[in-house]
């Protein structure tokens, strides 16, 4: 036998790792890698199983070949035999998913083979293998304790449980399932399987199942004289479930044929090489695994850097060629695309639509690329002719059904096994899923640019193209005008639409390419798998929700905010002296300034008077009636425009609802950003502003439920700052405000005057944003004097909140960034700057970490919620800062709100464990008004 050759006296190691991936996961607590927080305890305790193994494989018994074999991500052939086959397995966790792909480049820097086939589960692939070996006249140690590799046991083949040390043979199988290893499948036809959801028999478990297979001696002869059993009961499960049973068997029997491209040959025992191995342990941060190798092999150890650079090379790309794009017309071109996605594994995608709005908007192409430079674009709803209310337009010939790409492109798209590569792509998202697709996995080079670059730039294709690609891509306007003479896209011609369109995902998949490689150096690789690509489908399918709008409700108010908005002009002409248009800053700015003498300046280019906010604000703090009035009709006005009488305008005509859109990549410290229509900004802390959310009502026979974080930032402060005395205060349940006013003034709590408590509160959330004393009088309408007392106080009662603020700023002009507890790299470019601009800076520098945490905290709870909820008659519907609001069946709330304030709660878990608690209030009601 040469080397390398597979045959007598052969010993094959086939080692189950997607178990050894779980048990490390769930045996060790987490871990994260210093220097990007990027999870790692599963690959820690996958590297030191796999190192205890090559340590341990010596003398007669040592294999001369082996193999670690991975369960791949995609659908199997089990799915068509049975579409709900491990539909009730959850999904894997979220510090874990990431880990996955590092546990493959752990396997080859210990040069042992690695296998994964798609469309077949890891059992598979050890069966067929193990039956090769056998077959050659070798012996084969499965090494694994998974009841469903028992069925191999036997002539040649035996398992090892790689925790309890112990062989399992024929023997320890019958012990197991009561039968020998050629009847363990029977046995498992019968009995199901929960976790898998094999359904087998109804009421038969493993005992009786064994019981039966003795008796008759395989599963045909059982069902074949099912009628002959005594047990009424049993006899007509038996009878009633035979094609079940039967569907189960296929289910169970695990496929010794599984198509591999590889040899026994191939899986020869190598040592590994030293510096390929300790270069990867010591890129996991994995220092004394590191040393523990290094000694084993006589190697140096090399250095765990801790501190990786912040930009990774961009791969050479040949330049965009629009002459290279194809145009795919006929059902083989798009069968030979299809082909390529599912070769490639991963394809940019954008869709081409009749306008911006996703629930109304008409899909008119799609495009499509597999590589840089190979992209396409198929038409499927370009229109010749009119396209308006008063005109007809008809499809331009040659294009392909709109219904039959889109059921040859839904297996790629729903296929577990090829990434989805969008910008933007909660857009596309949205408008596949209303033709019923939901595209899963996705990647976002949107998102992958926020996460490396918030605050420094804006996010947009066409920016990142020529910052990243050096690329100008073609314009939009170029194609569809602006202004009256603005056409759709669908009459765009298709000659001049397919470069434009394959250009988009060719660009897509460049950018991709491009920040890929760049995650893990700036460390924000935890923040993108975990707080922004998961987003994608949950805020998706929360705009596509929508949540009901009362139109009369606005109407009604429509009409009170303007009759009280006539009261104050009346109101305010008196205190002028004169009539004027209230609503314009150069008439107000002449009453203030020139005819009532009021401290004021001209400010910019202009000259003309400044009447903003601010301005009016100080000038009213000062006592004067005019200012504040003006202020109260500008509440008003805009509440009335922004509000009262546009939301009726935002409801879609065939949901009746009003469906908002959600930024992900908008504010730099991950606050979701909410348009068309935002619902974030609507003020609470006017009586007209609350009446605003009475228009949110719930669908008949439903509740609106609000559930709502207790003062987080004050919380997630305390543990930043270490502040022992707040810290307290929250695990007791204390009124915080009170409390710190307490402390502040020397007062009682009990009976404190409601107005020292209303400063204690003022004080406690303006720490968070860095106010100054000058912003404190403006708040609380005093002087800046007594405002600034006020803070030197707290900063004397509380001395760690003044040293979190110094050392925070410090860190941000040396890095030029800080981060949140869970990762997130927030930009401060001014931090550094001299004059007006670098106090902003450094208040938004001290609030990032904070507000930030709180943004992180409500997005890993959005994104458990579904699965926490999925099978209650509850929808969630909208996120307004630290709030959640479903709607919920009236007889599921209590349900409801057990279940989503478990998630929220325990939302910072695992990655971050608080030393205060989370708290979240919850109400429910006919309107959101009512449930907050």
């Amino acid at each position: 036998m040469t080397t390398g050759d597979f045959g007598k006296g052969s010993h094959l190691h086939l080692i189950d790792g997607s178990a050894f991936i779980f048990r490390a996961y769930h045996a060790l607590p987490p871990l994260t890698r210093k220097s990007d927080g990027l999870p790692v305890g599963a690959v820690a305790g996958f590297c030191n199983m796999l190192w205890k193994y090559v340590s341990d494989q010596n003398g007669h018994d040592a294999p001369t070949h082996a193999a670690v074999i991975f369960d791949h991500s995609s659908k199997t052939f089990r799915n068509e035999i049975f579409p709900d086959y491990k539909a009730n397995r959850p999904p894997a966790p979220e510090d874990l998913r990431p880990q996955f792909p590092l546990t493959r480049e752990a396997t080859r820097a210990f040069n042992i083979a690695c296998i994964e086939t798609e469309g077949f589960e890891a059992d598979d692939i050890i069966a067929t293998l193990a039956c090769r070996a056998r077959d050659a006249g070798g012996s084969v140690t499965i090494i694994s304790s998974d009841k469903d590799l028992m069925q191999l046991v036997g002539q040649g083949v035996d398992m090892l449980d790689p925790i309890k040390g112990k062989t399992i043979g024929p023997d320890e199988v019958f012990e197991k399932f009561g039968v020998g290893p050629d009847r363990v499948v029977d046995v498992q036809a019968l009995a199901g399987d929960s976790v898998d959801n094999v359904p087998g028999a109804p009421g038969i478990g493993i005992k009786t199942a064994a019981q039966l297979i003795q008796e008759y001696g395989d599963l045909e002869t059982l069902l074949d004289r099912a009628a002959e059993i005594k047990q009424p009961k049993r006899r007509q499960t038996l009878i009633d479930h035979a094609e079940q049973i039967r569907i189960s068997k296929r289910l169970v029997q695990l496929d010794c044929d599984t198509p591999l491209d590889l040899t026994l040959a191939g899986l020869e025992v190598q040592p590994p090489a030293a510096d390929t191995l300790l270069g990867f342990l010591a890129q996991m941060e994995f220092r004394s695994l590191t040393n523990r190798v290094a000694e084993k092999l006589g190697a140096e150890a090399p250095p765990v850097q801790s501190a990786p650079p912040s930009e990774a090379p961009a791969p050479e790309q040949a330049a965009i060629d629009h002459a290279g794009y194809e145009t795919v017309t006929t059902p083989d071109a798009l069968a030979a695309w299809v082909a390529a996605i599912q070769q490639a594994g991963a394809v940019a995608i954008d869709t081409e639509t009749t306008g911006l709005d996703e629930m109304q908007a008409d899909l008119v192409g799609i495009s499509l690329a597999v590589a840089p430079g190979r992209a396409c674009y198929i038409p499927v709803g370009h229109v010749a002719g009119a396209d308006d209310l008063f005109g007809s337009a008809s499809l331009v010939p040659g294009q392909l059904p709109l219904a039959d790409v889109l059921a040859a492109l839904t297996p790629v798209l729903t296929d577990d096994a090829i990434l989805k590569i969008g910008q933007n792509i909660k857009y596309d998202w949205k408008i596949l899923a209303r033709h019923g697709i939901r595209m899963a996995p996705v990647a976002d080079t949107m998102l992958m640019s926020y996460a490396l670059h918030a605050g420094t730039h804006n996010h947009g294709m066409d920016e990142l193209a020529e910052r990243y690609l050096g690329h100008r891509p073609i314009p939009i306007k170029d194609l569809i005008g602006s202004g009256k003479s603005q056409i759709t896209f669908a009459q765009v011609t298709i000659d001049r639409a397919a470069p434009y369109a394959a250009e988009d995902a060719d660009v897509t998949l460049r950018l991709w390419q491009t920040f890929a490689p760049m995650l893990p150096p700036n460390g924000v690789t935890t923040v993108y798998e975990t707080l922004e690509r998961p987003m994608v489908p949950v805020l998706a399918a929360m705009e596509m929700a929508g949540i009901r709008v009362d139109a009369d409700t606005l109407r009604r108010m429509s009409s009170v905010l303007a009759q009280r908005m006539a009261g104050l002009e009346d109101e305010i002409h008196t205190l002028a002296g004169e009539k004027f248009n209230v609503g314009s800053p150069k008439q107000l700015g002449e009453i203030l300034f020139d005819k009532m003498g009021l401290a004021g300046g001209k400010t910019g280019k202009t000259g003309a008077f400044s009447t903003s906010a601010d301005v009016l604000e100080d000038l009213a703090a000062e006592g004067h009636d005019l200012p504040a009035r003006v202020l109260d009709w500008r509440g008003l006005s805009k509440l009335k425009s922004t509000y009262t009488d546009a939301l009726p305008t935002y409801v879609n005509p065939e949901t009746g609802r009003v469906h908002t859109s959600y930024s992900i990549a908008g504010a730099q410290t991950g606050r979701l950003a909410s348009t068309d229509p935002n619902v974030q900004n609507i003020p609470v802390r006017s009586d007209e502003g609350r009446r605003i959310r009475e228009a949110f009502v719930a669908g008949p026979g439903m509740r609106l439920v609000s559930l709502d974080y207790s003062q987080i930032e004050l919380r997630i402060l305390a543990h930043v700052a270490d502040i022992p005395a707040l810290k307290q205060a929250f695990r007791d349940g204390i009124d915080i405000h009170a409390m710190t006013a307490s402390q502040m003034f020397g007062v009682p709590v009990q009976g404190m005057d409601p107005m020292i408590r209303r400063r204690a509160k003022a004080i406690n959330f303006g720490v968070i944003y860095g106010i100054s004393g000058f912003g404190l009088s403006r708040n609380l309408r005093i002087p800046r004097a007594e405002a600034q007392a006020f803070i030197d106080t707290y900063f004397e009662r509380f001395p760690e909140i003044r040293a979190y603020m110094d050392q925070t700023v410090a860190d941000a002009k040396r890095d030029g960034f800080v981060r949140t507890l869970f990762g997130r790299r927030i930009n401060t470019p001014g931090i550094n700057a001299s004059g007006p601009a670098a106090g902003g800076a450094r208040r938004a520098a001290i609030n990032a970490p904070i507000q930030g945490a709180a943004a992180d905290i409500i997005r890993r709870a959005m994104i458990r919620m579904p699965d926490a909820i999925k099978d209650l008659p509850a929808t969630m519907l909208l996120q307004v800062h630290d709030e959640l609001v479903f709607e919920v069946q009236q007889d599921a709330v209590d349900t409801l709100i057990a279940a989503a304030r478990q998630v929220m709660e325990g939302a910072a878990e695992p990655a971050v464990k608080l030393s205060v608690p989370l708290v979240v209030d919850a109400g429910q009601g006919a309107n959101w008004a009512e449930a907050h």
